[in-house]
């Protein structure tokens, strides 16, 4: 069934669609009875219900250009409709009145379609083989990007400009002068002819960028300076930026020269604010480029249909890190086979790869722990005032279709109701952002789930911090988006961007990490004590909840790993349909934790043994869980996978060391190779092999 929201919007969707069709047989109606007023009303409502429809619809627009009536269509039978109302108009004299207007028109259509061929060659030089983002690519001779509307925006500029024919022409059929429509057309064409021009300017020398061969010539300039030595491989959707985000951080801080490796153009916007150099490569072609460069590892957190295309360049070890830690033998994916090693946190993952038996060899896990964990608090002990804050993290529903992926649709409504009945809880509802993206249930379960949390808000009061503290936080919120956010122009296209993301200012990093603690700070002051939270933007964070929570209930998901390098109590949902017994035995992740049925029973308990540490049984277990999940504490994490790294590295540096061995051995190869160079002299510094084992 529709929801209530959906139902409302395609009525006024198909009422606007229904009013244009009414426009356009009203203009006709009026234009050959002719009624005048209905002819100019007609007119003018006609073209004013497209314009707003182009801002504020265009989706609905475009399902007319899939059936042949296009913006040109409309616009031109709009105007043809004009002709033949001021045809049927006494006073007005076809032949010398109306044959300039006539022909004048035609000029301005006729400079319309020259300036969209102009516009799709300035599109054509203005589209680099790739994109960069932390790296200074002035020597590409970027400039500034045209105006949208001459550059991209057919339909919008069509309807402006024939803005000033339509008032010419409506004056024309009142006064029955073409003195006006002549002056109309005139403006309009003058418009139209002068976009062309000025849009043209952008094919001259002085605004041309790099061409393709320039381009990729640049780059391998680029890699041969900067000479990466291990980077992150990342390709998704929109929604799966979060998966490279929280990898940033740990990338960042190993040794060596780190780099950024994307697929999608609209991804490099999508990364948060890093000065790690990211370069977007979409063509496999330019991709291949990479192995004659010094990169030794890619690190991979997801898989993807892309991910294949990267792994064909032996030259560069793979290592699967994947976003994080779950107990599902579901994120035990066979194509992890394909990696040179498998990342994983602890003995428990290593473990859950040798159940999964999917062929990945026992040899090539590698345990890293976790090392973007060092953010989380250690656990403190029992609420120090009245309320007990608790923080609810299902995942989402999943793929596959299990009733036990996330809680939220068979638990969570009796969850935050048992919650919300307690007069001392204050709740956290973050849910996972592709929650019903799969199950409408888990959508609809979700949008109650919030409902019952605002009411439950309404009925509650008590002291509100004083304005100051609604003021500190947008103070804070300012400066923490003039670190992390970049404002462009409306017209900025991706080599605009490209040009103004340039090298990033030294001690960036620094003070976007000091922003972002003082802008969580002041967020979490900014609220009392008492109220429950809906937490669904991407800040504050998910370890900022944890770390203002004093228990969590989750889902088997990796959230719950995570949230164990606290040792705090936590809940998990079993939603799976199997007893608790086997649930624990299945799950190591939930064995420290209290279960919850999809009733809610246990929440009391799970209460009473947050307040009172003395009746909490599973301290112990947490702690030994802990070290299980996610590896020991000494060395720590990031000690760990920066060793990693750097023994990835040496193993890739071994593996060029063999093949220049081997190729040295075949006679006659070294001549077909010195051939083979001198054919690619841009390739002979970035190609040359690097026996150094740092990263």
């Amino acid at each position: 069934m529709p929801s209530a929201g959906i139902v409302p919007r395609r009525a006024v969707q198909l009422a606007a669609l229904f009013a244009m069709m009414v426009a356009f047989t009203a203009q006709l109606v009026g234009a050959l009875l002719p009624v005048i007023p209905l002819f100019i009303a007609a007119s003018v409502v006609n073209l004013g219900l497209d314009l707003v429809l182009q801002h504020k619809q265009p989706g609905l627009l475009a399902v007319l250009g899939r059936i042949r009536f296009d913006v040109t269509v409309r616009q031109l039978l709009r105007d043809m409709l004009i002709l033949v109302g001021l045809l049927h108009i006494d006073g007005i004299n076809p032949l010398e009145e109306q044959a300039p207007l006539t022909i004048t028109l035609l000029l301005f259509y006729g400079t319309h379609f020259v300036c969209q061929a102009v516009a799709v060659l300035v599109r054509r030089t203005r589209s680099m083989p790739f994109v960069t983002r932390n790296i200074d690519a002035s020597a590409l001779r970027l400039c500034d990007a045209p105006p949208r509307i001459l550059s991209r925006q057919t339909g919008r500029r069509l309807l402006r400009f024939s803005v000033p024919t339509t008032a010419g022409m409506m004056l024309t059929s009142i006064t029955t002068d073409a003195y006006w429509g002549g002056v109309g057309l005139t403006v309009s064409l003058a418009l139209s002819a002068g976009g062309t021009l000025y849009l043209g300017t952008w094919l001259l020398p002085k605004k041309r960028v790099a061409t393709e061969k320039q381009a990729l010539a640049w780059l391998d300039n680029w890699l041969a300076d900067y000479r990466p030595t291990v980077g992150m491989y990342f390709s998704g959707g929109a929604s799966s930026a979060y998966q490279a985000n929280m990898w940033l951080s740990t990338l960042a801080a190993l040794d060596g020269n780190p780099i950024i490796v994307l697929r999608e153009r609209f991804m490099v916007q999508k990364i948060e604010a890093t000065d790690v150099p990211i370069v977007c490569i979409p063509k496999v072609a330019n991709l291949m480029r990479l192995e004659h460069s010094t990169l030794k590892v890619l690190l991979h957190p997801a898989n993807s249909g892309k991910t294949s295309q990267i792994l064909r360049i032996p030259s560069i070890k793979h290592a699967f890190t994947n976003h994080g830690e779950s107990d599902k033998l579901s994120s035990c994916n066979p194509y992890a086979k394909a990696y040179d090693e498998v990342w994983v946190a602890g003995p428990a993952a290593r473990d859950r790869y040798q159940l999964a038996d999917i062929g990945v060899e026992d040899k090539d896990v590698i345990e890293v722990g976790r090392p973007q964990l060092a953010p989380i608090q250690p656990y403190t002990g029992a609420p120090a005032g009245r309320m007990t804050t608790v923080l609810y993290a299902p995942t989402w529903e999943g793929w596959d279709g299990n009733p036990g992926n996330t809680s939220v649709i068979l638990a969570g409504e009796n969850i935050v109701r048992e919650l919300l009945a307690d007069e001392n809880v204050r709740l956290l509802y973050k849910p996972h952002p592709m929650t019903g993206s799969v199950d409408p249930r888990a959508g609809a379960a979700n949008s109650r789930i919030q409902a019952m949390i605002t009411e439950a808000n309404a009925g509650r009061g008590g002291a509100r911090p004083g304005a100051e503290a609604a003021a500190e936080l947008a103070r804070r919120t300012e400066e923490l988006d003039a670190l992390t956010t970049s404002a462009f122009r409306k017209s900025a296209d991706e080599l605009e961007r490209m040009r103004l993301q340039g090298t990033p200012d030294e001690g960036r990093a620094a003070a976007v990490d000091a922003a972002v603690t003082a802008w969580e700070s002041a967020y979490w002051s900014s609220f009392p004590e008492w109220e429950h939270r809906i937490i669904t933007t991407a800040r504050p964070g998910i370890f900022s909840c944890f770390n203002e929570a004093d228990v969590l209930i989750s889902d088997v998901s990796s959230v719950v790993s995570d949230y164990l390098t606290s040792e705090k109590p936590y809940a998990v949902a079993n939603t799976s349909g199997m007893s608790e017994d086997d649930f624990r035995a299945n799950f190591p992740t939930v064995r420290a934790a209290t279960i919850l049925t999809p009733e809610a029973s246990g929440v009391g308990g799970l209460l009473d043994a947050v307040r009172h540490p003395e009746k909490d049984t599973l301290a112990a277990e947490r702690a030994e869980l802990k070290e299980h999940l996610l590896g020991p504490s000494d060395p720590p994490s990031s000690v760990r996978f920066n060793q990693a790294a750097l023994d990835l590295c040496a193993k890739a540096d071994e593996r060029r060391v063999r093949m220049e061995s081997r190729l040295s051995g075949i006679p006659g190869q070294r001549s077909q190779e010195g051939v083979k160079d001198s054919g690619t002299a841009g390739h002979e510094t970035s190609g040359a092999p690097d026996t150094t084992a740092a990263v």
